[in-house]
């Protein structure tokens, strides 16, 4: 532990050493002491011959020591003043290498360790070598540096060369929520003085001291534990800050990913060189000249088989549907965590070392020495092992390490090393779990005789053998990897924290082990507070917040945030009115029960089977209509990988962190933030009864009523065009309608090929439902504008006594089928259509002159609007042809 505990100050001073931009354009008190640290920390220039003329540049260096001390005065900051290797231990800070110099000094280091924050500083931001004083240390700031707000880098891809000025959108300076990471028009979120602009950094300042004190104090003991809690409050807070916003720069990478990444990069540097036995390797020289000679390690880890783990089934499966689907989709997000966490420890790195992690894939930065080579190879064995131990192949882990130098980062060569990591993680895939290894594998000796006779196999997965204690609390064969499954489903609706320990003793922990790990799952951050001893006895390794964002988009409450969505559909009050919609499933679940006073956490979880309820309508007649019918919906950004090796002018290790992170940001905190709390264009709360299966990284599943489920894939798009602000990137999604009893394997392939035929049409970019692909631009107009003037045209017509019929609506989507047609015979679909409508009106719409007049003023509207339609679209015009029959249905 000790060269963990190591590692992470050195992190934690590297992490930090741009705290002072915040605290510089937020203007805080520096009770005196500015020009001291001017002197220390900031480059000086000289004007002239004489060496007293000239300035002080990069004053936000002096800054980083001034807001470290107010950061060490709320108590809940660690205190590396006294006994912290690498760091001096001696009281006199100004002379001693100590974090806050290191930390302070990136601008003028002289310290090994100060050159260590340096250089990492250097290699994020992608420069050369030989271009530190002219590309780092002689740029000024703009003048109105406290007025710059963060550009997109989504707005830039695919563009060329680009001048900041032409770009149009910018990220409003405000804490991390599900709206802020949205972009607005640059008028509409810069400030028209500095005085303004300052004061919302002076609110951002004065929520990260507020946001700090929230942190555990029993947690501030143990570095790798508060550093992980501290990364997510230095994410809420700095998300939006540009990191650089000097003269000429543009301000593109965020505070926050430009700290992670020179964290990242500082702590395996300092590992590297510490690690080497010849002195002169672990100097000042070595270490500024050293920039040939590969040094970092980049582990990347990928999992495999997730898909077909989720949607697995067995004969109890759908009994359990609800619950399977979310337990299952977050047992992998814990493996890939713990994953993760393991390989960390392994290799006795902090959490600031881990750079990605989403959607089952990470990637961590470690030094390339041979116990980094060791620690990674026996990682991989022990993922393995445990993989086919306990889900027997279905899931599994790649790891690829691929070795890096300072100057492979930088931006004319970053390129190269990212097509490098996709090659390596590509290899890792075709490799699974090393099968043509010299040794074979001994995971499944035994595997027949741990199956006991009386209890089978289990019910869940109808492969694994039965668990007795799990059996017999359930009451039928299941293993404790499907108990597991179970309960994570139940606990996901009342519950907000996980804990991860080695030892389970206190811990009301879940059944298995996880790489090692006991996991409990408690309710708050109260429940969570009493295992404060375990944290600091070194028990209580993690503590991660996977709780949704509040409905006001507050995320940051004191622990790790995981963004790991947890939003499952739960009955309501109003649910209680119109119970008479879920017909005979109106009495399977107590849907009014209510517990412990927190009825959003208390509520009982709606199954598939009410969810596909729940678009039914009330008719005048007293009746509820509509099809009872569900809509999955898979999708995925088209082309990621080429966006990442190709997208960018000048790609760097921060700008390529903070893709992924803002990638995985709109699907795993936006998504499932909008299912809970948005609303529809009439202020409808019409989506809270979407299961989000999964959501993270570039893709998503989700599981809806049949109607309001077209109605979100719709928005869905537009917000996500909104969040890119760039067309040359998009999304394909297919969505697939089911009723709730089709078994949850089902589900899933039929929705994967509806998203493979979307991605079949040419630019893809598209969307598939029904058999039919059509482009975004065509849904729009198909399932928004020709459906609104199809249901004005169907609400005036039944005004008048015509309405419309299952019948005309079948003959329609006929006569859909024959205006797409090739055959002869077809070509008279227009003349049938006439026929079809005139019969229709004329034989419901009958009185005096006025109603004959209205009824050919109706048919002549019909013509127009449904002729013209099927003209245009052909057989497209399906799609909301069978919107308005699902909806007619009783």
């Amino acid at each position: 532990m000790k060269l963990l505990e190591q590692s992470a100050r050195v992190a934690l001073a590297a992490f930090l050493h741009d705290v002072g931009k915040l605290a510089e354009r937020a203007g805080i008190d520096h009770h005196g002491r500015l020009d001291a640290h001017r002197t220390l920390y900031c480059p000086w220039h000289q004007e002239g011959s004489d060496p007293r003329r000239g300035y002080h540049s990069h004053i936000h260096a002096a800054y980083t020591g001034l807001a470290w001390d107010e950061l060490e005065a709320t108590g809940h900051f660690p205190d590396l003043r006294r006994d912290a290797p690498p760091f001096s231990t001696s009281t006199d800070d100004n002379a001693t290498d100590s974090a806050v110099n290191a930390a302070s000094a990136h601008h003028r280091p002289d310290t090994f360790l100060q050159w260590i924050v340096a250089t990492a500083d250097r290699v994020a931001s992608g420069f050369e070598r030989d271009k530190f004083d002219s590309e780092y240390n002689n740029k000024k700031e703009r003048e109105n540096h406290y007025r710059a707000r963060l550009l997109t880098l989504f707005e830039q891809i695919g563009r060329g060369p680009i001048i900041e000025g032409e770009l149009e959108w910018r990220y409003a300076l405000r804490p991390l929520a599900p709206a802020s990471i949205f972009p607005q028009r640059a008028d509409a979120c810069t400030p028209r003085d500095n005085a303004a602009a300052r004061a919302e950094y002076l609110t951002l300042w004065e929520a990260l001291l507020a946001g700090i004190r929230h942190i555990p104090k029993a947690h501030v003991s143990t570095l790798p534990l508060w550093l992980d809690h501290f990364d997510s409050l230095w994410l809420t807070i700095t998300h939006a800050i540009p990191a650089a916003t000097a003269f000429g720069t543009k301000p593109e990478v965020s505070l926050y990913d430009h700290s992670k990444a020179t964290a990242a990069l500082a702590t395996a540097l300092w590992r590297w060189h510490h690690e080497q036995s010849d002195e002169e390797l672990r100097s000042v020289r070595a270490l500024r000249d050293g920039w040939s000679a590969a040094k970092f390690l980049l582990v990347q880890g990928d999992f495999f088989g997730i898909q077909d783990f989720i949607f697995a089934e067995g004969g109890a499966t759908q009994k359990n549907a609800h619950k399977l689907l979310r337990g299952r989709s977050f047992q992998v997000s814990l493996l890939a965590e713990c994953a993760a966490l393991k390989l960390l420890e392994a290799l006795e790195l902090p959490p600031t070392a881990q750079i990605i992690n989403a959607a089952g894939k990470f990637l961590i930065v470690a030094p390339n020495t041979a116990t980094a080579h060791a620690a990674v190879s026996h990682c991989r064995q022990e993922l393995n092992d445990w993989c086919l131990a306990h889900t027997y192949g279905e899931i599994g882990v790649g790891l690829a390490s691929t070795p890096a130098s300072c100057n492979d980062f930088a931006s004319g060569r970053f390129g190269d090393l990212t097509k490098r990591l996709f090659a390596a993680l590509d290899t890792a895939k075709h490799q699974r779990f090393d099968l043509c290894a010299d040794k074979a594998t001994t995971a499944f000796d035994g595997f027949l005789d741990s199956f006991d006779n009386t209890l089978g196999v289990c019910a869940i997965n109808g492969r694994h053998p039965a668990d007795g204690e799990a059996s017999a609390k359930r009451g039928y064969s299941l293993s404790k990897l499907a108990d597991d499954q179970i309960r994570i489903g139940e606990q996901l609706t009342r519950d907000a924290r996980l804990l991860v320990a080695r030892d389970a003793s206190t811990l009301p922990v879940l059944g298995l082990d996880y790489f090692g790990y006991r996991l409990a799952i408690v309710r708050s951050g109260e429940e969570s507070g009493k295992y404060g001893e375990l944290a600091r006895n070194g028990t209580l390794l993690r503590v991660w917040d996977f709780d949704a964002a509040e409905a006001d988009g507050t995320l940051w409450r004191g622990y790790a945030r995981r963004f790991v969505n947890s939003y499952v559909p739960r009955f309501a009050a109003s649910d209680v009115q119109t119970a008479g919609k879920y017909g005979k499933w109106q009495g399977e679940e107590d849907f009014a029960r209510e517990t412990d006073g927190d009825p959003l956490r208390s509520a009982t979880i709606k199954t598939l089977h009410h969810i596909a309820c729940e678009d039914r309508r009330l008719t005048a007649g007293e009746r509820w209509q509509g099809e009872i019918a569900l809509v999955t919906i898979k999708g995925d950004i088209d082309d990621l990988g080429s966006l990442f090796q190709r997208g960018l002018e000048k790609p760097t290790f921060a700008k390529m962190a903070s893709l992924s992170r803002q990638i995985n940001a709109f699907f795993a905190l936006w998504l499932p933030w909008f299912c809970e709390h948005g609303h529809d264009e009439n202020g409808v709360p019409r989506y809270r009864n979407t299961y989000t299966v999964f959501a993270g990284g570039d893709d998503f599943f989700l599981i809806g009523p049949w109607e309001s489920t077209l109605a979100l894939a719709t928005i869905l798009r537009e917000k996500f065009a909104a969040y890119v602000a760039n067309p040359h990137i998009s999304f394909s999604a297919g969505l697939s309608m089911t009723q709730p009893k089709t078994p949850i394997r089902q589900l899933g392939r039929s929705t994967a090929t509806a998203l493979s035929a979307a991605k079949a049409r040419p630019g893809k970019n598209a969307v598939s439902l029904w058999q039919r692909s059509v482009g975004w631009a065509d849904w729009q107009t198909l399932m928004v504008e020709r459906r609104a003037a199809l249901e004005d045209l169907m609400a005036r017509a039944d005004s008048h006594g015509a309405t419309f019929s299952s019948g005309l609506a079948y003959a329609l989507l006929q006569l859909a089928d024959r205006a797409e047609s090739t055959r002869p015979e077809d070509a008279i679909w227009r003349s049938q259509l006439h026929y079809r409508l005139t019969r229709f009106f004329r034989d419901r719409v009958k009185g005096d002159e006025a109603a004959r007049t209205r009824r050919e003023q109706l048919l002549r509207d019909a013509i127009r609007e449904i002729g013209g339609a099927l003209g245009t679209h052909k057989g497209a015009y399906r799609l909301p042809l069978s919107v308005l029959l699902y909806r007619q249905r009783e």
